[in-house]
């Protein structure tokens, strides 16, 4: 099944590709791959999960959430970097970087979020290589940022 087709069976479009509030592009391919800037949990514009995970912040579950919420967000950058979700054949990498309260150590449950959405919506193609950190502050206080790599056809 190709990846519009599973996410139009997951209920999920893909949003605007968010307008960079620096000096950068949110995408960018060399090659077969196109790699993305950081993507933080908005939806509408809208941070959806704040704070520390672990402390008083977001919980596990709520950051995994936020980690899908920005996959989403990294989808619709390469994307539209490649001419189309049907053009990403493969996810290659994940980094994931979790506002992370002190003694906080389950950053891999929070990037399950979104390893899981890219399994859901590229199937065996979306299994990728992954690195999950822990980190003292992300821009906007988000929970979670993450960046993606995909190679194209």
């Amino acid at each position: 099944m190709k990846a519009s087709e599973n996410l139009a069976k997951l209920g999920i479009e893909l949003p605007a590709v968010a307008t960079p509030v620096g000096s950068y592009v949110p995408a960018i391919r060399t090659g077969n791959l196109v790699i993305t800037s950081g993507q933080l949990p908005l939806k509408n514009g809208e941070l959806t999960f704040q704070g520390k995970v672990g402390g008083t912040g977001a919980t596990i579950e709520q950051a995994a959430g936020a980690a899908e919420v920005s996959v989403i967000n990294a989808i619709a950058a390469a994307a539209a970097v490649a001419g189309g979700i049907d053009r990403i054949v493969r996810v290659v990498r994940l980094g994931v970087f979790v506002n992370s309260a002190a003694g906080f150590f389950d950053q891999a449950k929070v990037a399950n979020g979104a390893s899981d959405l890219l399994v859901k919506v590229f199937g065996d193609a979306g299994k990728h290589a992954r690195a999950a950190v822990g980190v003292a502050e992300l821009p906007l206080n988000a929970a979670v940022e993450l960046e993606l790599t995909v190679e194209i056809s």
